[in-house]
């Protein structure tokens, strides 16, 4: 598949997913999910995002350092809002941490690294958040059977150990690239300290969805309880990392009306919490678009500026009778 189809595939196949959805379920959900996101639930979306944002940025900064591209926190805690709104507003869910991760690369020198730096740090935050999705599956009753949670399980515990291994072919492009990533992988996330605080804020950040998506199912009038609750949570943000959605919707509303109607709480419930969390969230990130335009602006004014002073130190040249000698 080559990229530009890829690039229009992703949010195409999160658009179909949710016209299949609605087909099913209808728009009463959305209608319902409109109604319901009071202030109330958006003030509280607000409150948990911050709290959320704040730890993800503290899980970059710690991930940079140890890549050798570091960056403040604050600076760290601005860019990771401005790329939550651009993940919530642009197709694919991901435009704003290519772009995160290109800017911090630009800033420190080093393009790749900057990059491959967001991608070690969201890859972090993936791997706590299923680690913690198969214990709750297990302990928990959960639509999924146990059997397909423990063999999920042991299928990425085995491309773990696969990964950490050396390649069959030692001295080819792929024996060194994998060895630079594990080089990488071992300096910013699994170094000595640097694993329990990626650990931490990955928790933490977690917590915050759980906490935003559990307010979600009670503005939606969702009375189950919050062991029942909590696996269906999971599997709605796990099914989110997946980069085929439009704008953050798709996916998330599939995966919600499924895991609901399994557990016999209703599809429809479970559109409506969806569409409550989507509206929770995009508010949310809304302190991104402030970032966006802090940084956007000053520095279009510098370039009209500059562009200004270089047409005033090179004035065009006196023509005569009106043609220019060029």
């Amino acid at each position: 598949m080559s990229r530009e189809l890829w690039r229009w595939w992703r949010p195409l196949a999160g658009l179909v997913v949710l016209a299949v959805v609605l087909r099913f379920t209808g728009l009463r959900p959305v209608a319902a999910a409109l109604t319901a996101t009071g202030a109330g639930a958006l003030g509280a979306g607000v409150a948990l995002g911050l709290a959320s944002t704040l730890a993800c940025a503290w899980r970059w900064k710690v991930v940079a350092a140890g890549l050798g591209t570091e960056i403040t926190l604050g600076r760290a805690f601005g860019a990771y809002y401005r790329s939550q709104f651009l993940n919530t507003t642009l197709p694919g869910g991901v435009l704003g941490d290519v772009h995160r991760g290109l800017d911090h690369g630009r800033r420190s020198g080093v393009p790749g690294r900057g990059l491959r730096g967001v991608l070690w740090e969201r890859l972090a935050g993936q791997v706590v958040q299923l680690t913690v999705a198969a214990v709750v599956l297990l302990l928990l009753p959960s639509p999924v059977p146990r059997g397909l949670t423990v063999t999920a399980g042991m299928v990425l515990v085995l491309l773990g150990v696969s990964w950490l291994r050396p390649p069959l072919v030692a001295g080819s492009r792929l024996a060194h690239a994998m060895a630079t990533a594990r080089q990488e992988a071992r300096r910013g996330v699994l170094g000595r300290h640097l694993g329990l605080d990626v650990a931490v804020a990955s928790t933490i950040a977690l917590a915050g969805h759980l906490a935003t998506f559990l307010v979600a199912a009670r503005a939606a009038g969702v009375s189950a309880s919050v062991s029942r609750l909590l696996p269906l949570a999971l599997l709605v943000l796990v099914t989110m990392g997946l980069p085929t959605n439009l704008a953050g919707w798709g996916p998330r509303e599939g995966m919600a009306a499924w895991s609901f109607a399994a557990a016999g709480l209703g599809a429809g419930k479970g559109v409506t919490t969806a569409v409550v969390y989507g509206l929770m969230t995009l508010v949310a990130s809304l302190p991104g678009a402030v970032v966006l335009l802090t940084t956007w602006w000053p520095a279009k004014r510098g370039s009209s500026q500059a562009g200004s002073s270089q047409a005033a130190a090179c004035p065009e040249p006196l023509t005569t009778g009106g043609a220019s000698r060029g």
